[in-house]
């Protein structure tokens, strides 16, 4: 009877500590750079945007969380590469290059390229040829095209000058430092309506952006490809797409 006794009282404890515990949802850090409005971008000290939105919704279907980190954006990819951070959310175009060193989801979005010029200015698409100076976040696809579309082939001769965020970009163009700034077209939609520029020329580059993991981190890249299905299947992408466009 005693045995018996210890039995049961030794079940109830274990139903008592069971009852108790709380399984705790696993963080990932997420990647990005908080200057490509309205994608990622700083309102009263906060990281902010689109993506920011989007990766707590495919948290929240896959049972995860997040912690955004802020750093420059040709520095995401060599973060994910050391282990700092999990996942790259920053409006990152997928391009043959990248998936060499990293794995995508699939895509979430599409964009093309644009040019900002100041408001007033005169310029035009012509700003793009000669002795003009440009401005580019380096390590964008932006900075990648007129490398290989002005500078290589010696249709701008100016300078090109490389900036860690488009909002530093932006401000050398409003101080008319430079004549124009090439950029993804969202962000200077948004840029345009908001600051003393203008979007004077869409170039289609066709661009499709997509979530980045570490090369082979399959676990991590089928949860937030089931989350992303679940996001745009629920509805919830079109409340994201009305919110922040």
């Amino acid at each position: 009877m005693l045995k018996r006794t210890f039995v049961v009282m030794l079940a109830l404890a274990l139903l008592v500590a069971l009852s108790g515990f709380t399984v705790m949802a696993e963080t990932y850090v997420v990647g990005t750079s908080a200057g490509f409005p309205p994608f990622e971008y700083i309102q009263d000290g906060e990281v902010v945007g689109f993506d920011i939105d989007l990766m707590r919704a495919i948290g929240e279907s896959q049972g995860f969380d997040i912690e955004i980190t802020d750093i420059s954006f040709d520095s995401l990819i060599p973060g994910l590469q050391a282990g700092t951070i999990d996942i790259v959310a920053a409006g990152m175009t997928i391009t043959e290059q990248r998936a060499q060193v990293v794995d995508f989801t699939d895509p979430y979005y599409s964009a093309n390229q644009a040019v900002l010029v100041k408001e007033d200015s005169g310029h035009n698409v012509t700003v793009l040829f000669g002795d003009n100076r440009l401005a580019v976040q380096t390590g964008t696809t932006g900075d990648l095209w007129v490398e290989e579309h002005l500078q290589d082939t010696g249709i701008l001769t100016g300078n090109v000058t490389h900036f860690d965020t488009f909002v530093l970009a932006v401000q050398d163009l409003i101080n008319e430092n430079v004549q124009a700034v090439v950029l993804d077209t969202p962000v200077a939609q948004r840029y345009a309506a908001e600051n003393p520029v203008e979007m004077i020329a869409e170039l289609v580059t066709g661009e499709e952006y997509g979530l980045a993991v570490a090369r082979g981190n399959t676990e991590l890249l089928d949860k937030l490809n089931a989350g992303l299905q679940d996001v745009i299947e629920s509805g919830v992408m079109d409340e994201l797409l009305a919110k922040h466009f």
